[in-house]
């Protein structure tokens, strides 16, 4: 599988990553070590992870996801053989987590730190290859909001200065190799990027993970350009918008055992706009001898900005199906026509 490079940390990612949210609430320990041991016999290279996983999280959850892959390294003992990534979770106050992860943390040194000596003990390593922040801790637009309309007025969290001061101190213990961020906007991007600039000795901003998919490309605003000039690549999370471009919900379905018909809270991807665009981006696969989910992730996996994308699957089957994406190359006439819906129907779910 092709190789690309994290930004400029001399670190090579497969263009397929290993996503992991579902392990440990629609996944057991047994099923995450088969996908972990399918995707690396199958060129994957990259596994990404978080402390707060498995989604949705909860107190009684927190953190397994990270424990299934410590064991699985513990009983493979292939460490070296693959690129890791994990992210410390960012406030949890009530109205986001809850206070079970550290106690309502922030980005300070300590909380950070704390939560990476933390991880590597569940994940049974020495080391990360990629420690990223999940979410900002200022108010910003993410998770779903477009836009921000007004900052308040007594508005606190921890200085970048201060965030990157930190893990460079973690780089410069070996806990990990580079840095990246989640969630993030243009203006957090260029203010981490401007901290390595004020000091080279700094670790620079290696990449960024946002979401990015059919239904909602708005990292083309803005992100795809500092990607692309500052080689700071994105990290594409939910590429099948929850398992909507796979095609299963179409016609109001909700199979069985699927996030949607498990969570009420997954609605981010159903809007009616979205169904429409669902319905003819069906077609333009259907016409092109491909499934929908081969569409939609061979359009994310070959975007110029992106380092890799990041799949996930609940089963043995999505999981084959999503991999050998990988060798899907989509034609200039399916990219215009994707193109064309989009320009109709631009991000119904931002």
């Amino acid at each position: 599988m092709e190789q690309r490079k994290l930004g400029r940390t001399g670190i090579e990612v497969s263009k397929i990553c290993l996503g992991t949210m579902t392990w440990g609430e629609q996944n057991t320990e047994q099923e995450a070590h088969e996908q972990l041991d399918y995707a690396l016999a199958n060129g994957v290279n990259f596994i990404d992870t978080a402390e707060m996983y498995p989604v949705p999280p909860g107190k009684e959850t927190y953190a397994t996801t990270e424990r299934y892959i410590g064991s699985w390294i513990k009983a493979r003992g292939k460490r070296d053989d693959f690129v890791l990534a994990s992210k410390i979770a960012g406030p949890t106050g009530a109205n986001r987590l809850g206070s079970y992860i550290r106690n309502g943390n922030d980005f300070s040194r300590a909380q950070i730190l704390e939560a990476c000596d933390a991880g590597l003990q569940r994940l049974n390593t020495d080391y990360l290859d990629l420690y990223q922040l999940h979410w900002p801790e200022r108010k910003v637009n993410f998770f779903g909001k477009l836009g921000v309309a007004d900052l308040p007025d007594n508005e606190a969290f921890t200085p970048i200065e201060e965030i990157v001061d930190a893990l460079g101190e973690l780089v410069k213990q070996g806990k990990i190799r580079a840095f990246g961020l989640s969630n993030e906007t243009p203006w957090g991007t260029m203010r981490y990027l401007n901290r390595h600039e004020q000091n080279a000795d700094l670790p620079r901003v290696a990449s960024v993970q946002n979401p990015y998919n059919l239904l909602n490309r708005s990292y083309e605003v803005g992100l795809s350009e500092i990607s692309l000039r500052e080689d700071i690549p994105l990290l594409a999370y939910s590429p099948l918008a929850f398992g909507v471009l796979t095609g299963k919900y179409r016609h109001g379905a909700k199979p069985e055992g699927s996030r949607l018909a498990l969570f009420e809270r997954f609605q981010r991807y159903t809007k009616p706009k979205a169904e429409e665009a669902v319905e003819r981006y069906a077609k333009i696969a259907g016409d092109a001898g491909l499934t929908l989910t081969q569409l939609s992730l061979a359009f994310v996996t070959q975007q110029a900005f992106v380092g890799s994308n990041i799949i996930g699957a609940t089963t043995m089957e999505q999981l084959c199906e999503n991999i050998a994406t990988a060798e899907v190359v989509l034609g200039e006439d399916v990219l215009n026509a994707i193109n064309g819906v989009h320009a109709e129907i631009s991000n119904p779910c931002p």
